[in-house]
């Protein structure tokens, strides 16, 4: 029963998530899937649904899901139906994935793996609505990791094929190739493709700062961040309300009860402007108030530069975004 079924499912439109032309993972497009399962693969006709158990895997153009069980949902395809006078009775043994039937979701749970040549997402569970071309990662173990960064979350963790976008909820965190630390409550990451038309940019990028390229290499374009916002470096610790990091830049802007700490030194205000590729930081006070903070002269500490607007000193300065809802595969 599992191959036959294994082998009608070849015949589906089914996907799996891209984050980059480096192999990412998208499944809203694509060649056939191969499903495969150790304790076989049944068809529940009345609930439009084929289960696959124990080790189940599905392959498609180069990305792989393993799970403990997959399930793959079909209706109807309206583009594809014969008129009524057409329509002929479905035959013993026809795949219910074939003729006019279309895969809408993807559903992996149990110690879920998705990988391809350079991606890897982990999960307790994950479900990919084909209609709305997003990925969810749920329950424990939460993750994805590219060459350049591994994002991690508690709560759940979206990703937005179409709009090369990440949304981590809980304790989201970014880890960048170089060591830096991205934390906040909710983080968004937007991604660009790594072109060759990106190289330029990214090496003007490495150049104004002393180290390196900065991270990304042109897969994260620019992360923001809401609530229980902090960024860690290799000398400090930068926390704040809410902020923007831009990778193009290596900058950082930091809002709402900014506090920066490096050893048992400490300043606050109410805007901080962190050049990661530097290691300078500004600071900005609140309205007719002065920047505030404890030096320890036997200690390192963060330098305030006095109260600069965003903007100066010729860096672009990158503006917070309103925070986008979450979508909810149907």
């Amino acid at each position: 029963m599992m191959r036959p079924l294994a082998a009608l499912l070849l015949l589906a439109s089914l996907p799996l998530p891209n984050m980059a032309r480096a192999q990412g993972i998208d499944m809203s497009q694509g060649g056939p899937v191969d499903i495969t399962a150790n304790d076989g693969i049944e068809w529940r006709q009345a609930e439009q649904v084929v289960v696959a158990r124990g080790n189940a895997r599905a392959v498609r153009d180069g990305a792989t899901v393993d799970a403990a069980r997959l399930l793959a949902r079909y209706r109807p395809n309206a583009a594809s139906q014969p008129a009524p006078s057409e329509a002929k009775a479905r035959q013993p043994g026809e795949s219910p994935l074939s003729g006019g039937n279309e895969i809408w979701r993807m559903e992996a749970e149990g110690q879920v793996r998705i990988t391809t040549a350079t991606d890897t997402a982990t999960a307790d569970r994950a479900v990919y609505d084909m209609d709305q071309s997003v990925l969810v990662l749920s329950g424990r173990n939460i993750s994805y990791s590219t060459p350049q960064h591994v994002i991690t979350s508690r709560d759940s963790l979206e990703y937005w094929s179409q709009r090369r976008m990440a949304v981590a909820r809980g304790n989201a965190l970014v880890v960048t190739q170089d060591g830096r630390r991205i934390t906040a409550d909710t983080l968004v990451a937007y991604m660009v493709e790594d072109t060759p038309a990106n190289a330029p940019t990214q090496a003007r990028a490495g150049a104004e700062g002393t180290a390196g390229p900065p991270p990304g290499q042109g897969r994260v374009d620019r992360i923001e961040l809401f609530g229980n916002v902090e960024i860690r470096t290799e000398t400090e610790v930068v926390r704040g309300d809410r902020g923007v990091y831009s990778a193009a830049s290596g900058m950082a802007r930091v809002l709402g009860n900014v506090r920066i700490t490096r050893g048992d030194n400490h300043v606050n205000g109410r805007e901080a402007l962190v050049n990661l590729n530097t290691g300078i930081t500004r600071i900005v006070s609140q309205p007719g108030q002065r920047v505030q903070g404890i030096i320890n002269p036997q200690s390192s500490g963060p330098q305030p530069s006095g109260t600069p607007t965003p903007g100066s000193g010729g860096e672009a300065q990158p503006q917070p975004q309103p925070q986008p809802q979450q979508g909810t595969p149907r």
